[in-house]
């Protein structure tokens, strides 16, 4: 086409000078073939450029994310999936396929025989992605500076608190290469809280040491307010196997990979393969399978599952569109529906939640009733296609503390639930509206996140079950982060509906199920860094949960830790401090072109061991 263009113009203005001007045929040649060589040099420097581009930039893999990041420092991170996937490393790891802990970080690790001393060794020339070594020293002030300060509200607290008094491991320095900790009690989840991607992933010390030593107006560590979205990406010091190179809010995120990144293959070639992540923020499920579909990615439901009605289109189209749709089995994950049973209130003493309200979700038989006038087989039919799994325990399925038999159910039965309502001083006017016993509406708002599809419809269904038993529900879908900003800072909300990552040990998800957890949003202990509240406890069925998650970290015998995490699950069924409905389904799309691939439901992120994909014929 630009050759023919060039034709079309140069005839032109031949035709143009021959009117106008009528010079001689020699000097129309002599401008035709200037306007000519410019044109060529110009189409040679473009050439050139796209040229220099594509050898600057390399292989190419392009995933997406429905929402931006809202943090690029660690400790503040509280949303999934998020940056620190492919940016940082920690001690150890956990194999995505079979589970285990592995060396990362650390080549080796050995526990004292009373099991409260572990000494790790790291691996011999460390580095940073600005080239500075990588030592011990970062090791400690990692655990002891960061996550053991009071003052820093990282989610990777509870994962280390050992014991009634939360204490942490002391943490010291033996040499460049080695680590000594020294735990208070026994703690068979320390090397899982250690391990990559949702345990304790080391951060550069000769970067933000100074952060944590200097305060802001407000009296808390610079570093809260360190390492956020706005700060140029190419700033961040990672370990991990990519470093940022750019970020443009609602558009993409561009990965780089880290030249100072220690893995290898048995071949001795450094690890990533791929030079270059593309991460498009593409805030509609919708929108992902279109850019999917038209190659603009290679991945799709590497964060969250595919949405099952997918499926069936993407397998007819597996031969002609070149890519393979994967099925992992149940997902780890667990999707939840729970209230606000806060009675705290703000420092002005305005309470979070109406009291009315409260009364009503702290009330065993209301949310019991709630449980059972779910339908969650018919959401698992119409909106899973069946292929979800219906959940009845905050333990992930694949965990080997899942308990297959005991369990507190609630199949659907509208019946039941307004037999329960009544019997908790409930009652219905002519009109079939719930009324509690001061005659008060029962009405509340819902919240979900607007850009997963699933969830919205999901909602809509939860909206027209509890209808059927006189609720009147408020159902709203916003933003990802404005969500997570109400649930974890402002507690303006009645109910949500939320998904949680899940794992092999069940202490993985102590910062949801703890009482002092940053994610233990239904009844949200005071956080560092937030304004004062006021008239905050714990339930008793809080503390028992505590108690509980102490005993199975102090226990090293399996069938005992098996047990005491039975009693936890029957705890959380009879009392539902979280109503569980219908887990994914482990399933991801993936182009031909894209090989090293190991994937099953059990990690959180379908691209786990992403440093060892290839992806044959995409380039910028």
């Amino acid at each position: 086409m630009i050759s023919q263009s060039w034709l079309v113009m140069t005839t032109a203005l031949n035709s143009l000078l021959r009117r106008h001007f009528l010079p001689s045929r020699w000097l129309l040649k002599r401008i035709a073939g200037a306007i000519s060589l410019l044109i060529c040099l110009a189409l040679s420097a473009c050439q050139l450029e796209n040229f220099r581009t594509e050898a600057a930039q390399g292989s190419q893999l392009a995933i997406s994310v429905l929402t931006d990041p809202n943090t690029f420092n660690f400790a503040n991170k509280n949303t999934f999936p998020n940056v620190f996937l492919l940016t940082y490393e920690g001690l150890t790891r956990e194999n995505g396929e079979t589970g285990e802990v592995e060396p990362a970080l650390a080549e080796s690790w050995q526990f004292s025989s009373d099991h409260k001393t572990v000494v790790f060794r790291l691996r011999p020339g460390l580095q940073w992605s600005d080239g500075q070594p990588l030592t011990a020293e970062d090791v400690v002030f990692t655990y002891r500076d960061i996550v053991a300060n009071p003052k820093i509200p990282t989610d990777a607290k509870e994962g280390l608190q050992i014991g009634e008094k939360k204490q942490y491991p002391l943490v010291r320095k033996l040499d460049d290469l080695t680590v000594e900790f020294t735990l208070p009690e026994p703690f068979a989840p320390f090397l899982r809280a250690t391990a990559a991607p949702d345990g304790v992933l080391i951060q550069p010390k000769h970067a933000l040491a100074a952060t944590l030593e200097q305060t802001d107006e407000k009296g808390n560590p610079l570093f809260l307010s360190t390492w956020g979205t706005d700060t140029d990406p190419k700033t961040i010091v990672v370990n991990g196997p990519y470093r940022m190179e750019s970020y443009v809010a609602g558009q993409r995120l561009i990965f780089r990979r880290n030249p100072y990144y220690w893995r290898r293959d048995a071949e001795g070639n450094p690890f990533p393969y791929v030079d270059r992540v593309i991460c498009q923020v593409v805030e509609s499920v919708d929108t992902q399978l279109i850019k999917f579909r038209s190659g603009d990615l290679d991945v799709i439901g590497d964060a969250r599952p595919l949405r099952p009605e997918y499926v069936s289109l993407l397998k007819r189209e597996e031969q002609r569109g070149n890519f393979r749709v994967y099925d992992g089995g149940p997902w780890s994950g667990t999707l939840y529906l729970t209230f606000n049973l806060t009675k705290a209130t703000n420092k002005a003493g305005k309470a979070f939640v109406d009291p009315i309200k409260s009364r009503w979700f702290n009330t065993l038989e209301f949310r019991q009733a709630i449980a059972y006038a779910i339908d969650r087989d018919r959401i698992n039919n119409n909106l899973f296609r069946g292929l979800g799994v219906v959940q009845n325990s905050p333990i992930s399925v694949q965990s080997p503390y899942f308990l297959k038999q005991g369990l507190k159910v609630y199949n659907y039965d509208p019946t039941k639930a307004k037999q329960l309502l009544q019997s908790a001083g409930f009652r219905y006017n002519e009109q079939g509206q719930l009324l509690d016993a001061e005659g008060n509406r029962v009405q509340f708002s819902l919240l979900t996140n607007a850009n997963n599809l699933v969830r919205v419809a999901i909602g809509a269904q939860v909206r027209q079950d509890l209808a059927d038993i006189g609720i009147q529900v408020d159902f709203n879908a916003v933003n990802f982060n404005v969500l997570v900003e109400k649930l974890n800072t402002t507690r303006d909300w009645d109910a949500h509906m939320i998904g949680f990552t899940g794992g092999v040990d069940p202490h993985g998800a102590a910062n949801l199920w703890m009482s002092s957890g940053a994610s233990h949003s239904f009844n949200l202990a005071p956080q560092p860094g937030q304004p004062p509240i006021l008239g905050y406890a714990p339930t008793a069925m809080e503390q028992e949960i505590d108690r509980l998650f102490i005993a199975a970290a102090r226990e090293l015998d399996e069938a005992k830790r098996k047990q005491i995490y039975a009693e936890f699950q029957q705890l959380v069924q009879e009392n539902l401090p979280v109503i569980h409905l219908v887990n994914d389904r482990a399933l991801m799309a993936v182009r031909n072109t894209v090989s090293g691939l190991r994937y099953t439901g059990l990690p959180s992120w379908g691209l786990w061991n992403i440093p060892e994909l290839r992806v044959e014929g995409r380039s910028p």
